[in-house]
Formats: C-alpha cells, structure tokens, sequence
C-alpha cells in the first residue's frame, strides 16, 4: 500500500491550523484507504486520542487537536501525528 502525501506543509506535512494539524492522504483505491484508517483507528484506541477524519474513496483528511484541552493542538497530537506518519513510511 502506497499513500500520497498530498497536503505538504508543515512537519511531516501536517498543517497546523484553528488549532488543529491537518493532513490529507491519497491512496490507489478505497481498499487502501480503508486499511489505512483501521491501522490509524489502533493506535488512535491505544493511546484513547481520537481524530476527526473524513473518507471519501481514496482520499483521507485527518484532523488532530485535544478536545480535553480545550480543541487545541497538544504533545497527544503531535505524537498520534507521528505514529499515523509510520503507518505509512515503509510504504
């Protein structure tokens, strides 16, 4: 499974704004994708850190802020961030 990178900015092309990182990926098919977000939805469960994220056939958008925190970017989201970025660099 291969993803595209398609928002590049930021660190590992995490875009932060209004207080949330924001990355968008792109896959070869729906399949892909959706193997992709049942990996993320493991971590996310592990570390009880949720993101808000849309699918729409190939493509992912991920949105990461802390709702305990008052919906700002914390150390819990730039740590999921980078967990999800591993999911995907053996690639």
């Amino acid at each position: 499974m291969k993803a595209t990178n398609i928002s590049p900015l930021g660190v590992g092309g995490w875009e932060e704004k209004e207080n949330k990182l924001y990355k968008k990926f792109q896959f070869k098919n729906f399949s892909e994708a959706f193997a992709f977000m049942t990996r993320v939805a493991i971590e996310a469960e592990k570390m009880d850190h949720h993101p808000r994220w849309t699918n729409v056939y190939n493509t992912v958008e991920i949105w990461l802020n802390t709702h305990d925190a008052g919906d700002i970017v914390t150390d819990k989201d730039n740590k999921l961030s980078k967990k999800i970025d591993a999911l995907i660099a053996p690639l």
